[in-house]
C-alpha cells in the first residue's frame, strides 16, 4: 500500500476532481512558490542594482511601476479569463473547447498588449508627467520604459500560456518557467546595467534589455511546451468564427477581470502622487516598499493563481462542497502566513533599508513602510483570494465591483484622508485600515453569494 501511495504522488498529474482538497490545493501551490521567487524578484533585483546607481534612477524605475502594472495586470486578467474557461471546460470533460479557448487566448492578448504598449510609447511624457515626475526625470524614464514596451508582447508567454497550463492542474511546468526566466534577468541584470567585457555600461536601459531577454525566453519556452508537449493549443489558424467564439468566452470573463486587476496601478499611480507630494526620497521609498510587498505576498499571490483553476474546474463538474472547502481552506492558511511574515519583515527591516537606500531619507521611509502596511497583508490576501474565486465561478462583474470598492472607496480615500491629517505617517495607517474593511466585506459577501450558488447548481444537476 505504501509503495502504491508513493508512485502516485511522485507520478500521477494532480486530479483537481477527485484529489483531497486542502491536499491537491498545497501540490498545486508549492511548485508555483518556487518559481515565483525568481519571478517576483524581476521588479526587486533591478530596483536594487538601480538603487546603486542613485535616488534619481531609483525614482525614476518606481515612477514606471504604476505604468509597467497596468500592462502586467491586463494580461493577468485575460490569463484569469482564459484558466476560468479552459478549466470549465476540463471539468465538462470537453477538450475540444478547451484547446480552441487557449489557442484564442494567445491571438487575444498579442493583439491588445501591442496596441496597449504602443498608445503608452506615444503618450510618455505626458503620462508621467501626470504622475507626478519632474521634467528631470524624464529622460531617465524613458531609457526604462521605451524599451519595456517594446519587449512587453513576450508578456503572453509567462502570463497567458501560464494560464492554460495551470486551468489543466499542471503548475511544475508554469514553475519552471517562470523560474527560468527570472533566473535569467538576475543574471543578465548587472552586466547590461553596470556592463562587462565587451558591454558597456547602460544603466536603467540595461535593466529594460535584462527583462527583455529574459521574457523572450518565457515566450519562447513556454510555447515549445504548450504546442509540442503538451498539445494544448493548436500549430494552425483557428476558423475566423471559431476564434470569434472562443475569444467572446474568454473576454466576458477576462475584461472585467483584467479591468478589476487594471485599477490597481489606478490606485497605485494615485498613491504615487500623492507620495510624490512629500518628495522624491519618499517616491524612492514608497517603490521600493511597494516590491517587497511582491516579495512578502509571494505565497498569496502563488494561491491566487492555483485556487481559481481548483474551483472552475469542481464549478463545472457540479461539486460546489470541494469550492466552498478550497476557499475557507485558503483564506485561513493566509491569515496565517502572512502574519508570520509581517514579524518577519519587522526583524529585518533595517538590513532591508540599508541595501535599498543610500540616503537616510529614503531609508527611514522604507522601515515606516515595512512597520504599517504589511500588518494588513493577510486581509489583502482575503480580499484578492475572493475576487479570484469569483471570478473562477464566472462572476467577474462581482469581482470587478469589489476591486472598485476597495480601492475607490477604502484604500485610497482612507490613505489620502490619512496623509491629509496626519503626514506620512498617517498615510500608510489610512491605506492599512481600507484594507482591514474590504476584507471582512468581501469575506461576507462572498459567502452569501455561495449559497445562493450552490442551489442553482443543485437543481441544474437535479
Amino acid at each position: 500500500m505504501t509503495s502504491i501511495k508513493v508512485t502516485k504522488t511522485k507520478k500521477q498529474p494532480v486530479n483537481l476532481l477527485k484529489d483531497p482538497v486542502a491536499d491537491t490545493i498545497k501540490r498545486m501551490t508549492i511548485p508555483m512558490i518556487y518559481g515565483m521567487v525568481l519571478l517576483m524578484t524581476f521588479n526587486l533585483i533591478d530596483t536594487f542594482f538601480v538603487s546603486l546607481l542613485g535616488t534619481q534612477p531609483l525614482a525614476a524605475i518606481s515612477f514606471t511601476f504604476p505604468v509597467t502594472f497596468t500592462v502586467i495586470s491586463l494580461m493577468i486578467g485575460l490569463g484569469i479569463g482564459t484558466s476560468a474557461v479552459i478549466a470549465k471546460f476540463l471539468g465538462r470533460d470537453d477538450h475540444s473547447a478547451a484547446k480552441d479557448s487557449a489557442t484564442a487566448a494567445i491571438y487575444l492578448a498579442a493583439i491588445i498588449v501591442v496596441c496597449l504598449s504602443f498608445v503608452g510609447y506615444l503618450f510618455t511624457d505626458e503620462l508621467f508627467t501626470l504622475l507626478g515626475a519632474k521634467p528631470s526625470l524624464l529622460p531617465l524614464i524613458h531609457q526604462y520604459i521605451d524599451i519595456w514596451y517594446l519587449g512587453s508582447v513576450c508578456l503572453i508567454g509567462p502570463m497567458i500560456g501560464n494560464a492554460v497550463l495551470r486551468a489543466s492542474g499542471d503548475t511544475k511546468t508554469p514553475s519552471i518557467v517562470m523560474g527560468s526566466a527570472g533566473l535569467i534577468n538576475a543574471i543578465l541584470d548587472p552586466v547590461f546595467i553596470f556592463g562587462f567585457g565587451p558591454i558597456p555600461a547602460m544603466g536603467l536601459q540595461g535593466a529594460a534589455i535584462a527583462t527583455f531577454i529574459s521574457w523572450l525566453f518565457g515566450l519562447v519556452f513556454v510555447l515549445t511546451i504548450l504546442t509540442k508537449q503538451k498539445k494544448l493549443i493548436h500549430t494552425h489558424l483557428l476558423p475566423f468564427r471559431q476564434l470569434v467564439r472562443s475569444c467572446r468566452g474568454i473576454l466576458k470573463i477576462g475584461l472585467p477581470a483584467a479591468g478589476a486587476n487594471m485599477l490597481t496601478p489606478i490606485a497605485a499611480a494615485i498613491m504615487t502622487a500623492i507620495a510624490a507630494s512629500y518628495g522624491e526620497s519618499v517616491v524612492a521609498g514608497f517603490g521600493v516598499g511597494s516590491r517587497i510587498e511582491s516579495i512578502a505576498s509571494l505565497v498569496l499571490l502563488a494561491m491566487s493563481m492555483t485556487l481559481p483553476p481548483f474551483i472552475s474546474q469542481n464549478f463545472g463538474a457540479g461539486y460546489m462542497h470541494r469550492v466552498e472547502h478550497a476557499y475557507k481552506t485558503s483564506i485561513k492558511f493566509v491569515l496565517i502566513w502572512q502574519v508570520l511574515i509581517y514579524v518577519v519583515l519587522i526583524i529585518a527591516a533595517p538590513w532591508i533599508a540599508a541595501a535599498f537606500a543610500k540616503e537616510q531619507d529614503v531609508a527611514d521611509v522604507i522601515v515606516l513602510f515595512i512597520w504599517i502596511l504589511p500588518l494588513g497583508y493577510g486581509f489583502q490576501g482575503v480580499v484578492i483570494l475572493t475576487n479570484s474565486s469569483f471570478n473562477a465561478l464566472h462572476k467577474p462583474l462581482v469581482a470587478l465591483v469589489l476591486s472598485i470598492v476597495r480601492l475607490f472607496v477604502c484604500y485610497v480615500p482612507l490613505a489620502y484622508l490619512g496623509s491629509y491629517f496626519y503626514g506620512l505617517h498617517g498615510f500608510f495607517v489610512g491605506a492599512l485600515i481600507g484594507n482591514v474593511v474590504m476584507a471582512a466585506i468581501s469575506y461576507r459577501l462572498f459567502t452569501k453569494q455561495f449559497v445562493d450558488d450552490s442551489l442553482m447548481v443543485k437543481e441544474q444537476l437535479s
